[in-house]
């Protein structure tokens, strides 16, 4: 499956795990990639929406994770 942002590159692997940390590093992804604030909004309500699993899976559709 492709995401919908395949150029921004989120490294889930190698760090921490913990779920603000990984928000933090999809949040700091998309803003260097250039994604405008509304869209950063609305992946965070996505995947904050419901619980640990959820939030990977929403990384993984958004983003090219690693």
């Amino acid at each position: 499956m492709t995401p919908k942002h395949p150029s921004i590159t989120v490294q889930l692997t190698g760090h921490d795990g913990n779920a603000f940390a990984i928000l933090g590093r999809c949040k700091q992804a998309a803003q260097a990639g250039g994604l405008e604030k509304a869209d950063i909004d609305a992946f965070l309500a996505e995947a904050t929406a419901r619980d640990y699993d959820h939030l990977l899976q929403t990384a993984m559709r958004w983003f090219d994770t690693q």
